[in-house]
């Protein structure tokens, strides 16, 4: 099912993203759109490495734990490529003290894990801003304790995911200012329904397999 996904979901979030100023319905679309493609993508090339390495002898730890269900972003990087995450903690935030030198410099440490996991991925203020974002939100679910709260709040899981949907707005602009502007269109400022020059770019099967491969694969 990660190909039919892929194949489906991928045209759809780059005929989205190159709107210039699109309305609500086109933005999430292409938003959620690019949030399944990533996905299938990533978990599939990690699914196919782990069967590989099985064939010949080795076994790779599971690199994604269905992570659209999380109910933080602290649980979603739990869940999200674990290879990055555990590295990411192994060799930065440990070894810039972790959470052994006090409230304050944890949080600066949360933060700069995060903002160098962005520059990671690549040299571009997206990225960075991608990083600040997930940083930010670490920052504030620790401090709050929100992480062991959510588990027993219904809205924790969609809101972590709108969050995650968010945040790789940014992730998949070309440049900051594509990203505020699907952000724009995210927020109904550029009208509501999906117009007639854009609506032939959406397919049945895109729309399809969205619903059934996509959304309901991440739920267990």
């Amino acid at each position: 099912s990660v190909i039919p996904i892929t194949r489906t979901s991928a045209p759809l979030a780059d005929a989205m993203f190159a709107v210039p100023n699109p309305t609500l319905a086109e933005s999430w679309l292409g938003a959620l759109a690019y949030t399944m493609q990533l996905y299938f993508d990533f978990a599939g090339y990690s699914a196919m490495a782990i069967g590989l390495a099985l064939m010949i002898g080795f076994r790779f730890a599971e690199n994604f734990n269905m992570p659209y269900i999380s109910r933080s972003i602290t649980e979603f990087w739990r869940r999200w490529h674990i290879s990055l995450s555990t590295w990411l903690r192994d060799y930065l935030y440990i070894p810039l003290g972790g959470n052994r030198k006090g409230v304050v410099r944890t949080y600066v440490n949360l933060f700069l894990v995060m903002l160098l996991g962005g520059l990671w991925h690549g040299a571009n203020f997206t990225f960075i801003l991608w990083g600040v974002w997930h940083g930010g939100i670490l920052i504030v679910e620790r401090l709050t304790g929100y992480d062991e709260k959510a588990r027993n709040l219904w809205w924790s899981l969609p809101l972590c995911f709108v969050a995650v949907v968010i945040g790789w707005v940014m992730f998949r602009a070309p440049h900051v200012g594509d990203a505020f502007r699907m952000y724009a269109g995210m927020f109904g400022l550029n009208g509501l329904p999906i117009r007639p020059e854009t609506a032939w770019m959406v397919s049945r099967e895109a729309m399809t397999l969205l619903e059934q491969e996509g959304f309901l694969r991440t739920v267990p």
